[in-house]
């Protein structure tokens, strides 16, 4: 019954719905749970920290429950997208009520599709990757799943890697950075990939061509049956999605680096390379994302036995709560720059 827990990330996609359902102040549901109540939740309720034994691992990686509750969000991230561009493009709201349910709707793709996406794109399975980039075709960040696989685990903690945030660099600074860098090197990636293959660019093999043709197909199919205003919405909606989690990459890896060796390679990805969060909420909520020292220090690891790593660099807050400070740069600055190993001495600063 413990493993139920993750039921809980149901719950934005439940706020989501009621916010496209609703008028007036109700239309930011999913905001309001997402920054507020979760918040508040973590605040009451205590850490908890379980270590696994290798039956019990064993048993987890071998119950087809938690790859279940995944393939669980395909429908319901494309029944409240679908739905909820559909309410938008047919009835009238007050300019309020559109922000609320379309922040709401960014909220859900950001939850229960990025991260949904993230974690089926570190799995062995064909099946499983194509569901990954499903998932973030919405978000208009196809090329995620390259850049991330094949560059950010790899570069992680080191000047190479666009989603690796410095000290005093801003969340605003670094979202138009992270978002070119990753697009421009997720473009490099596929060319390495393209020509260790023997392919050439007009290849099946090119996933940024396919890319490039799919999510524009995405958007003439929303412009096709629901019109221009749909549209822009789904445009919007989906750079809300990816900007959160850029604020999550910027979160994750704040100010953090590896060493360089004598030999001009960096040191081996260690937890100690990315903050750790273990408040109980937001961990369930994103399939146990917040353990990002564990999930890093060994990325084919599952959600389900990925497990607290104590000595590794903690957030004060959750996630919800770190993603707020890090909107005001200036605390965001004063809570966390003390608490970046030698951030005060050999790490670059940003702008």
């Amino acid at each position: 019954m413990n493993d139920l827990k993750y039921l809980f990330a149901y719950t934005v996609p439940l706020a989501t719905l009621v916010s496209v359902l609703s008028t007036g102040l109700l239309t930011f549901a999913a905001p309001i749970y997402t920054f507020i109540f979760i918040p508040v939740l973590e605040m009451i309720l205590s850490d908890y920290d379980q270590k696994y034994s290798p039956a019990q691992k064993e048993k987890r990686l071998n119950n087809f429950l938690f790859d279940f509750l995944l393939y669980l969000n395909i429908p319901f991230v494309f029944g409240l997208l679908g739905y909820g561009l559909f309410v938008l493009s047919t009835n009238t709201y007050t300019t309020t009520e559109y922000v609320g349910i379309i922040l709401s709707l960014g909220i859900l793709l950001a939850t229960n599709a990025i991260n949904v996406a993230h974690e089926l794109g570190h799995r062995k399975t064909q099946f499983e990757r194509t569901l990954s980039k499903l998932l973030l075709m919405p978000c208009l960040y196809m090329h995620f799943y390259l850049e991330h696989n094949f560059g950010h685990h790899k570069n992680v903690a080191t000047p190479l890697d666009p989603a690796t945030s410095k000290v005093n660099q801003t969340v605003y600074h670094f979202w138009i950075d992270s978002v070119l860098r990753q697009y421009r090197n997720a473009w490099a990636i596929q060319f390495k990939l393209l020509k260790q293959q023997n392919k050439m660019f007009f290849s099946l093999k090119n996933d940024m061509l396919w890319y490039s043709l799919i999510q524009p197909a995405y958007l003439f199919l929303i412009y096709f049956f629901l019109g221009g205003f749909a549209l822009k919405v789904a445009l919007i909606v989906g750079v809300i999605s990816f900007l959160f989690l850029e604020t999550i990459n910027y979160i994750e890896h704040y100010g953090l680096q590896r060493k360089k060796l004598p030999s001009g390679r960096y040191e081996r990805v260690q937890p100690h390379h990315s903050w750790n969060s273990n408040h109980y909420i937001g961990r369930i909520v994103l399939y146990e994302l917040t353990r990002h020292s564990n999930h890093h220090f060994k990325a084919s690891k599952k959600y389900q036995v990925l497990e607290n790593i104590s000595d590794s660099p903690q957030l004060p807050f959750g996630y919800p709560s770190s993603i707020l400070l890090a909107f005001v740069p200036p605390v965001w600055f004063k809570i966390m720059n003390h608490r970046v190993p030698n951030g005060k001495v050999d790490l670059p600063q940003a702008a």
